[in-house]
């Protein structure tokens, strides 16, 4: 898989050359000129340490969300959602990075292969127990998880059939929402620990809408702002995905 940088045209269509014919890949960039690398493993491994770890080891009764007392499988499936999401967050930093993406396209490649099935098992965990969790915000969970799984699903489907530059498009909306929880726990930290007083209605359901549309319009922006540049057509996949 690649999380291509190219125009929103398919490398092999009509009237585009071959991949043969392409230009090379771009020589990749040390990590400190691409200043969000840092950062984003950074939020990433943030993230996961006071999310995930505080389930490693604590039994059921203790766990920071309990079981529910009317669905049985209410918690496997949410130690099931939170480990392969923790996955699938730590592929997708390793799909957006453009030296591995370039120099290590196996790498690339093989992160790609973990990142969907996560992606999808997790979703799907994730879609089941909405119901059951806290009425609030429950809508927008649920949007942003089932366009998750579509994101990643079509940009799966067109590396497949070695449309690039609509992997390249739908794998950032799926990095965007993948990315989506961070901001629900950053905002719940600033509020809390500077005591601001707000309704947890508002709280709630801001925690899982703000974070996805915003990382959407960003990538959407991002788009539009590189999309002259040339499809760029991963290492070895000339002859297929």
């Amino acid at each position: 898989m690649s999380l291509s940088i190219g125009e929103d045209r398919r490398p092999d269509g009509p009237g585009q050359p071959p991949p043969s014919a392409q230009a090379a890949s771009p020589a990749a960039k040390p990590f400190w000129r691409r200043p969000w690398i840092i950062p984003l493993w950074a939020v990433t491994a943030a993230f996961l340490w006071l999310q995930a770890v505080p389930f490693v080891g604590t039994p059921e009764a203790e766990a920071p969300i309990p079981a529910h007392e009317g669905f049985a499988a209410y918690y496997p499936l949410l130690l099931t959602h939170i480990a392969l999401g923790t996955v699938a967050m730590v592929a997708c930093c390793l799909q957006v990075w453009p030296r591995i993406r370039q120099r290590r396209p196996k790498i690339h490649r093989i992160s790609g292969r973990i990142y969907v099935p996560a992606t999808v098992v997790s979703g799907i965990c994730a879609i089941i127990i909405i119901p059951f969790a806290p009425p609030v915000g429950q809508i927008g969970a649920f949007m942003s998880t089932t366009l998750w799984i579509i994101t990643t699903l079509v940009g799966f489907w067109a590396v497949r059939r070695r449309k690039f530059a609509l992997h390249r498009r739908f794998m950032l909306y799926s990095f965007a929402l993948v990315m989506n929880n961070v901001w629900g726990l950053t905002m719940s930290k600033i509020i809390f620990g500077f005591g601001i007083q707000i309704d947890f209605v508002y709280l709630g359901e801001a925690a899982r809408w703000v974070g996805w549309t915003v990382n959407l319009m960003v990538v959407q922006w991002f788009l539009y702002r590189t999309m002259k540049r040339p499809v760029e057509v991963p290492v070895g996949q000339a002859a297929g995905a």
